[in-house]
């Protein structure tokens, strides 16, 4: 693992520097835009830009180690001001990216897939998780027993995220479609309370909101399945890619640093996870010890594009991506950037 801490070099390092990107040699023959970009900003001590723009995120717990240390901070130094932004959900993330407003964000990878299938130009640089963060959930006293049971249901869910895909692969697994059930799109959060206030049947929950209704309200999960639940994608739009590949290199290494924290830390990160979610700590050990493979490669490769290819069918069937199954086969080739957690952990 690296960390990049803000680097000067003599002016005679950065001339000679400017002459191998005049000859075209900064970084090797093959070297991408990108490899010149950061070479050249560690070389002049010089960050692309001033501010950064990035979300955290309870379902996204390194987000919250780095957000509460200040690891960014420390690597950027104070040429660089660090704007932090919470996002709700994968959809609230993907706007946030598709409008500007941030730099870098934390999604599910159905929920990457989908957004860039639907023309939001973002690729995944760093992979923060492994989770087991959606299940199909009911109220104590609720008939319901299986996925089966939902037909003619009413299920609260939050469209293009990674809860939402679990219900449609739910359905599908079970011999049902979407129009067998009556989806409310409901924020994760709005989920719960619907189920709990009886105004919907079943909730495609996502945690630590999912588990802290297992405990507070005795809520039951009907239907898991790990295999239909995606990774954590950290996601940048090709702009920030190609004109900040710096910053991009900065956060990545960041998320190793976290990574590589939580990983000897597994009670202090529940218990900021419980901190910031507000939530009980029991409910935070859980999301964090049973239900969050922090231990998995940031790099983004044929492991993630494996999960998506599962997807990508239940995503052109949905009618949710506008340009069918097309548009969702350019974005599986194309969503992965895997140049700076290469960098970052070694190219393992």
């Amino acid at each position: 693992m690296s960390t990049i801490t803000r680097r000067i070099i003599p002016a005679i390092a950065i001339a000679g520097t400017m002459m191998l990107v005049a000859s075209g040699c900064v970084a090797g023959e093959n070297a991408t835009a990108s490899d010149t970009t950061t070479d050249y900003a560690a070389a002049s001590g010089e960050w692309s830009a001033d501010t950064l723009s990035i979300d955290f995120a309870t379902y996204n717990p390194l987000s919250l180690v780095i957000r509460d240390q200040g690891i960014l901070e420390d690597i950027l130094g104070d040429d660089v001001a660090v704007e932090w932004v919470q996002s709700a959900g994968s959809n609230k993330a993907n706007e946030l990216l598709r409008s500007g407003s941030i730099d870098v964000g934390s999604t599910a990878g159905s929920a990457a897939l989908l957004a860039r299938s639907n023309g939001s130009p973002i690729q995944v640089i760093d992979i923060f998780s492994q989770p087991e963060w959606s299940a199909i959930v009911v109220g104590p006293d609720s008939d319901i027993t299986s996925v089966e049971d939902l037909a003619g249901k009413s299920v609260a869910a939050t469209k293009g995220t990674d809860p939402y895909f679990f219900l449609l692969q739910s359905l599908e697994e079970a011999g049902l479609s979407v129009d067998d059930v009556e989806v409310q799109n409901l924020q994760h959060a709005d989920g719960r309370a619907a189920l709990d206030g009886g105004s919907v049947d079943a909730w495609a929950g996502l945690d630590p909101i999912m588990a802290a209704a297992e405990v507070e309200s005795a809520d039951q999960l009907v239907y898991r399945n790990v295999d239909f639940n995606t990774y954590g994608f950290l996601n940048a739009s090709e702009d920030f890619i190609e004109n900040h590949a710096d910053l991009a290199q900065a956060v990545v290494d960041a998320y190793e640093q976290a990574r590589e924290w939580a990983l000897e830390n597994p009670d202090e990160t529940a218990a900021l996870l419980a901190e910031v979610a507000g939530i009980d700590i029991e409910v935070a050990e859980t999301v964090i010890t049973e239900r969050s493979n922090l231990d998995v490669s940031g790099i983004p490769g044929d492991d993630q594009i494996a999960v998506l290819e599962k997807i990508a069918p239940v995503l052109v069937d949905s009618g949710d991506v506008q340009g069918g199954k097309d548009s969702v086969d350019k974005a599986l080739d194309s969503i992965v950037n895997a140049t700076f957690a290469e960098k970052a952990v070694g190219d393992e």
